[in-house]
């Protein structure tokens, strides 16, 4: 999100819909603050320190049981979390993170303490041999900040994103007629408040040529659908329709605020608020392509790209996020590059070809951001990239937890 984000988040705009099986629209990345917003006097600070004990206080699994990092069930992921820990520890040497952490608002999370924390938590990982070596190593010297969540009592709200592969040409074809732009070389001087999208593309998405976009088209898509969900998702893996890969990513974006279509839809009655996943909404609309023209437009924001080539997904804090291994806060409250750990239910895929959920604890880095992600109680989980991740991400959506977890010396 975020970021210059290469990745993708889900649905075609249900960011705020139902807390159970919704897909999270994490769309377009937002510019980190300079500094992170101070609570109002008298304001819940986001995060707050709890004790967790030796215990377990939550079930199916066990809070801080990593089971996916050491092979149980699923291919082992260590190495991937190792990565991830690496990409974080190169943030926190630069003067940007020195500049946010130097007034972080939580007492007791500071720049060094945030370093130490994920060098042990680094030694742990490589030398712990079962979960619960590790989930007691970290209960014993770690302390737990929890997220406040969206009720005061740590309730916080899961979704998921991811980064897909679509289909593209270099060239207007009779196929290939839906473009996606470049950032406009005079953007900066552009009046505000700026063009909707409906004025710089038109309702039906072609008339670009007729606007201030003329002569600033990067790819072409087969699909308008397609098209719009890279706005949504801030950056795509490409397949060239000459066999290349390619990558783009967000370069900039028009100044209005996020809409979901997902909400708009069930504000019209068209489809039940309750259920909605980007599955029913991608079918609504092969059934009906006319709403197209209706509901796309409303979304008024419009995202510019840029090549980004091999580079991979790529987020807030300008680090690689890692599938499984990387989550989206709300970065003007929540610590950049710091080791957390999320209980909450997520998707797997069956052998009878259906997604099963199940409660999990994971350790991540927090590494993302979007304009759909605000406040305490929310979190979007990197599921990764391609069709499969596409897949779960669409389903993710729930109630859980959050913990950041910082060294108690």
């Amino acid at each position: 999100m975020r970021k210059t984000l290469a990745l993708v988040s889900l649905s075609l705009g249900i960011a705020c819909v139902n807390p159970i099986a919704t897909a999270q629209v994490i769309d377009v990345p937002a510019p980190l603050p300079s500094q992170p917003v101070l609570p109002s006097p008298g304001k819940q600070p986001p995060l707050k320190l709890v004790e967790i004990g030796n215990n377990c206080v939550t079930q199916d699994p066990c809070l801080g049981f990593d089971e996916q990092l050491f092979g149980m069930g699923r291919p082992s992921d260590r190495r991937a979390l190792l990565a991830s820990i690496d990409n974080s520890l190169r943030y926190l040497t630069t003067n940007t993170a020195k500049r946010i952490y130097q007034n972080y608002p939580v007492k007791g999370i500071t720049l060094s303490r945030v370093r130490r924390s994920l060098l042990r938590f680094r030694q742990l990982v490589v030398n712990s041999r079962t979960p619960v070596q590790l989930q007691a190593a970290v209960r014993r010297e770690f302390a737990f900040y929890q997220s406040v969540g969206n009720d005061g009592k740590g309730t916080v709200k899961f979704t998921s994103y991811y980064q897909p592969v679509y289909n593209a040409s270099r060239f207007r074809t009779s196929i290939y007629k839906y473009p996606v732009y470049r950032l406009p070389s005079n953007f900066a001087n552009w009046p505000k408040p700026h063009p909707t999208r409906l004025q710089l593309e038109g309702e039906d998405g072609l008339q670009g040529d007729n606007s201030l976009l003329r002569g600033y088209e990067l790819l072409w898509f087969s699909d308008r659908l397609d098209a719009y969900m890279v706005q949504i998702q801030g950056s795509a893996q490409i397949q060239l329709a000459d066999g290349r890969r390619t990558a783009i990513g967000y370069a900039g974006g028009t100044d209005y605020p996020w809409t979901s279509i997902g909400r708009e839809l069930a504000k019209d009655g068209k489809l039940p608020l309750s259920g909605m996943t980007l599955p029913k909404m991608l079918s609504y609309f092969r059934q009906q392509p006319e709403e197209l023209n209706v509901y796309l437009p409303r979304w008024e924001r419009f995202v510019f790209f840029q090549e980004t080539g091999s580079r991979p997904a790529t987020g807030s804090i300008n680090v690689p996020v890692t599938a499984e291994r990387s989550i989206a806060t709300d970065k003007s409250i929540m610590p950049p590059g710091a080791l957390a750990l999320v209980h909450t239910s997520i998707p797997f895929p069956s052998n009878a070809g259906t997604m099963e959920y199940r409660t999990v604890s994971r350790y991540v880095l927090d590494q993302d951001t979007g304009n759909a992600i605000k406040g305490p109680g929310r979190v979007d989980y990197f599921m990764g990239t391609g069709k499969q991740a596409g897949d779960r991400a669409g389903v993710t959506g729930g109630a859980g937890s959050l913990y950041y977890l910082l060294l108690k010396r």
